[in-house]
């Protein structure tokens, strides 16, 4: 596990730290006490890359094109 502050790790970042906090409580050879803060940053790294997948998504969908199908550029996407 990293000190990072989840807030400030990219998509990549949260992914592989989450995997790592997935295998450690599979193998189940940690403290109850470990287990549990070992699942709340999961949870906290995982809220991070739907975050970070969600707001991927909404800049591609932000995408417009021009009628020869290339893009033109983005639009504001209401709400960001």
């Amino acid at each position: 596990m990293t000190e990072t502050p989840v807030e400030q790790m990219s998509f990549e970042q949260a992914m592989k730290e989450l995997e790592a906090v997935v295998g450690q409580l599979e193998r189940g050879d940690v403290a109850l006490d470990q287990s549990i803060a070992l699942y709340e940053r999961g949870a906290a790294l995982k809220k991070r890359c739907e975050d970070e997948l969600k707001r991927a998504e909404e800049k591609v969908a932000a995408i417009t094109l021009d009628a020869s199908g290339e893009p033109t550029g983005t639009k504001p996407v209401e709400g960001l």
